[in-house]
């Protein structure tokens, strides 16, 4: 079978990465809760900054909704390490060098810069229920979007 995306219902593919200080963390160690998956080219970019900054500052507001956070990029642990600090961020950030990960999520894709294509991360997120199932899927998500999207729906799921 041939998918070009996860949806929702779908299990989220599961995950074992280097975090800024090289320990591996998984996608089961955040069973029976709620997680936010999130991918994003490149740390220190203004985008990436931007996105990050948002969750940082929203994360107790998640927490209290459940919600743990993970942030996927391709960087090495050590400009993982370099961002987290330079920004106080407050939450995972995992390593995936070889884009497999983001290959399993459908979130690698052509991209064009300043004229030039390439293939990259299409910055995306997902939320991944407590039974390890795709609650929500944002594709083509913009920095500022990831945090009100996933707030709203969790709060969505309460009522």
């Amino acid at each position: 079978m041939n998918k070009s995306e996860l949806k929702v219902g779908d299990k989220a593919p599961a995950f074992a990465l280097h975090d800024k200080g090289g320990k591996a963390v998984a996608l089961k160690d955040f069973a029976g809760g709620k997680l936010l998956v999130y991918f994003y080219p490149k740390a220190s970019t203004p985008g990436c900054t931007t996105q990050a900054c948002s969750i940082r500052d929203a994360f107790a507001d998640l927490k209290d909704l459940g919600v743990a956070v993970v942030g996927i990029s391709p960087d090495q642990p050590a400009a993982l390490k370099k961002f987290a600090e330079k920004y106080s961020l407050n939450f995972t950030l995992l390593a995936d060098p070889d884009k497999k990960t983001a290959a399993d999520y459908f979130v690698l894709g052509e991209k064009t810069m300043f004229g030039k294509k390439s293939v990259g991360i299409i910055r995306s997120s997902f939320l991944v229920g407590e039974d390890g199932k795709i609650l929500q899927v944002w594709y083509k998500v913009k920095p500022e979007q990831t945090v009100p999207f996933a707030v709203d729906f969790v709060k969505g799921l309460e009522h």
